[in-house]
């Protein structure tokens, strides 16, 4: 494997999980790491409590957007070495065909902007879906990548997403 790494994470609407899994693991994975998130059918807007996640976090987040998978499909994009997806509904869909075949694995959680409750509730819901990918984004940098063949990174980037 390479010394720098594109990761793509994708979700249906590109506005929670998606964006949190590229601002996270931007905020950690330099230099070796460049994270890009994308949505099957993106919905144009970021929701306000996975900002608040990032922001509470200390990370970045100018530069993200909800945007199109397409993009990343396109002659010209980013060479990508891994995809994740983090929603169960962008797993069932037929990807785009990535240049360069990436190495891909299913890191589902649930939805945050499908909570309903108190507005704590709410907070409660995105604070827990940004942990849950903070810890799978942390043991992901923890691999010994360049000393791994792709069979055994294969299945170690699956065992993080069933964690």
């Amino acid at each position: 494997m390479p010394g720098r790494y594109n990761v793509l994470f994708l979700c249906t609407g590109n506005s929670a999980r998606s964006i949190m899994a590229e601002a996270i693991l931007n905020g950690k994975g330099k230099p070796f790491f460049t994270a890009y998130s994308a949505g099957s059918h993106p919905s144009g807007i970021m929701r306000p409590e996975a900002l608040r996640q990032i922001e509470l976090a200390r990370f970045p987040t100018e530069g993200l957007r909800s945007k199109s998978w397409e993009e990343f499909a396109k002659p010209g994009a980013p060479k990508m070495n891994f995809v994740f997806t983090v929603c169960d509904h962008a797993a069932q869909e037929t990807c785009p065909v990535w240049p360069g075949q990436p190495m891909t694995a299913h890191w589902g959680i649930p939805d945050p902007a499908l909570a309903k409750g108190t507005a704590e509730q709410i907070e409660r819901a995105f604070r827990d879906a940004y942990m849950i990918l903070e810890r799978r984004i942390s043991l992901f940098l923890s691999l010994p990548l360049s000393s791994l063949d792709k069979l055994a990174i294969q299945k170690e980037i699956n065992r993080i997403g069933a964690n």
